[in-house]
């Protein structure tokens, strides 16, 4: 007997739950700290589905889309696992880095306005002395929002869509090594001298002290970190 054939209308697609799915696990992942461990991060499908109140085929199309960007790494029969980079790999990621945000500061000098610049000073008014390492989680955070902010102030599009797939690793790795050979005094340090550069409009000072604070982080890293090798 042959199937019946039903009177039934193509169903359209709802791009806009892929799309507010892909917003919420990038969110998720940039978010988290993907070198905390040496454990591989691996993303349960079925628990992601309970937790976003949505069926599997926007999880796997945000998912997709991720490996595309390079954020996930998927393996058939496995699942999917939060791309890590290597220790060569953050190296270089960091020198683009450097570049991008040091251009980012020269841009600030120009285009920015003196209360956007004294946000950046508000950050850090909270921390003294000893406080610094009393709370070191929420001055990584601090350290996080800084970078982010400069380059938002910068108010160039391109520099900000540039920098948004290295911000997970970046931030990661300033996260993790924060704590590390007293970095943490040495970084408020340069920021407020960065601060300062942007204050008084020194375009030349501003781009060289930002590029080579970022450029410190590439050195700590090449010479300390070794379970990325």
């Amino acid at each position: 007997m042959p199937a019946t054939k039903l009177n039934v209308r193509p169903i359209q697609v709802d791009f806009r739950l892929t799309s507010q799915t892909y917003r919420a696990l990038k969110v998720a992942i940039t978010s988290m700290n993907i070198y905390a461990s040496d454990e591989e991060i691996r993303l349960d499908e079925r628990q992601l589905s309970q937790d976003l109140g949505v069926s599997r085929t926007p999880i796997r199309e945000a998912m997709a889309r991720l490996e595309q960007e390079g954020f996930l790494r998927i393996v058939a029969r496995k699942g999917a696992f939060v791309v890590r980079k290597t220790k060569a790999e953050i190296i270089e990621m960091i020198t683009v880095w450097a570049a991008l945000e040091s251009m980012a500061a020269r841009l600030i000098t120009v285009n920015a306005s003196d209360e956007e610049i004294g946000t950046l000073r508000a950050m850090f008014t909270t921390y003294e002395g000893k406080e610094i390492d009393a709370n070191i989680d929420e001055y990584s955070d601090s350290n996080v929002r800084f970078h982010q902010k400069l380059l938002s102030l910068s108010n160039n599009k391109l520099i900000n869509e540039m920098t948004e797939n290295l911000f997970i690793h970046i931030n990661s790795i300033r996260a993790s090594t924060i704590g590390q050979d007293n970095r943490v005094n040495r970084s408020i340090i340069d920021h407020m001298h960065i601060i300062e550069a942007l204050e008084r409009r020194d375009t030349e000072l501003a781009e060289r002290l930002v590029r080579d604070h970022t450029l410190n982080l590439a050195a700590h890293v090449e010479k300390n970190v070794n379970s990325l090798d």
